[in-house]
């Protein structure tokens, strides 16, 4: 009998410790002049042509053919590079258009060193004024080693930031921004 309760005890610490796995956090945020319906529409219906507003996203689609918007449970898949080697595949869930917020799942990932089950994103989009929003992006992440973690955050952020910019420009003007055009587009705007 010791020795089931004992076994139980191992268990139940194994699986609380699985559980409890230190990941770090990131947020950013940027106020952008452009009402929130439209930030919205490009980063939550939008949601598979995130290649249009992100710098470091070569090519993104939907995974599913029936599937040509933003929605609970819309899957898309990032190239981060042009060969493909480097991708991310992920969910949009806890969709909520009508608070406009939603988190973004890492299902899958090939290329770098994040443990997809603890990585996810949440945006969220608020209404400063009739004319003007504010887009906030968090990103909670484990890497693999772990202690790359503390690591990364400083990248991870200056890249999030300038994630932030790109929809800024793309939300304003139209114009698609991509990794060749992306460093010209950063000097139109204080970076400060």
């Amino acid at each position: 009998m010791k020795s089931i309760f004992f076994a139980l005890a191992v268990l139940t610490s194994f699986i609380t410790l699985g559980q409890n796995k230190k990941t770090q956090h990131v947020e950013v945020s940027r106020i952008i002049k452009a009402p929130a319906s439209a930030v919205w529409k490009v980063v939550g219906e939008e949601f598979g042509d995130i290649h249009k507003s992100h710098p470091f996203v070569v090519d993104s689609k939907y995974t599913k053919d029936d599937v040509s918007e933003g929605c609970e449970g819309a899957e898309r898949v990032c190239s981060l590079t042009l060969d493909g080697k480097k991708y991310v595949k992920e969910k949009q869930v806890n969709y909520d258009p009508e608070n406009m917020n939603f988190k973004v799942q890492i299902i899958h990932i090939q290329g770098l060193p994040l443990v997809p089950e603890y990585s996810y994103g949440v945006y969220q989009v608020d209404k400063v004024d009739a004319e003007t929003s504010k887009l906030v992006f968090t990103f909670d992440y484990r890497t693999k080693p772990a202690f790359m973690g503390s690591l990364a955050k400083g990248k991870f952020k200056k890249q999030l930031s300038d994630y932030m910019l790109a929809v800024d420009h793309y939300v304003t003007t139209g114009e698609e921004v991509n990794g060749e055009n992306f460093k010209d587009i950063k000097q139109k705007y204080d970076t400060k």
